[in-house]
């Protein structure tokens, strides 16, 4: 059987996350989220994350919840220490974070997705891993693919589309009509 045939595709959702060997692709669609994703070389296994927030404000006493930042990437570690796997060994790369608003600039403050950027990279060097490369901010939506058998990730950013309003058609219809 070969390669292609028995890859499983995964799609990750606001919030998800993933962490499996080489028989595996992750996907997701980004905006404003921030996806990590861990690759262990020798191993070929691999995590990724697809976080809404940083971190939370209030930190209740329930489950971990993978729609943050920190949360996800300790149910990551989590799981690749079930597996037999050093976080530390592993590589990182980042994606995500854009500005899917970008004509509602603030003044004050990072934007959301600058703000996931930046709780990302702290968060890997708070557990030692080596972020090897990054895609991220800008305007627009990510398309993020991870091949968890080679660690390769394909990131294509969309810019968005200009809002366009078809004034003239509608005003060329009504004075036809009249």
């Amino acid at each position: 059987m070969s390669r292609a045939a028995s890859t499983m595709e995964i799609f990750l959702q606001p919030g998800e996350y993933f962490v499996g060997d080489a028989d595996f692709r992750v996907r997701t669609l980004l905006g404003s989220c921030v996806s990590v994703t861990l690759w262990h070389a020798a191993k070929r296994y691999g995590a990724m994350s697809h976080f809404l927030l940083g971190s939370r404000k209030d930190q209740p006493d329930g489950p971990a919840d993978g729609r943050y930042g920190d949360e996800a990437m300790r149910l990551m570690i989590g799981e690749l220490r079930q597996a037999g796997i050093e976080p530390r060994e592993c590589e990182a790369k980042i994606f995500g974070g854009g500005d899917m608003f970008p004509m509602h600039k603030r003044m004050s403050a990072l934007n959301v997705g600058q703000k996931n950027g930046e709780a990302a990279k702290q968060l890997l060097r708070g557990y030692a891993i080596p972020l090897v490369s990054e895609s991220l901010y800008g305007t627009g939506h990510r398309q993020v693919i991870f091949d968890i058998s080679n660690g390769h990730v394909w990131s294509r950013q969309i810019k968005p589309a200009a809002a366009v309003v078809p004034v003239a058609p509608a005003v060329r219809e009504m004075r036809m009509a009249s």
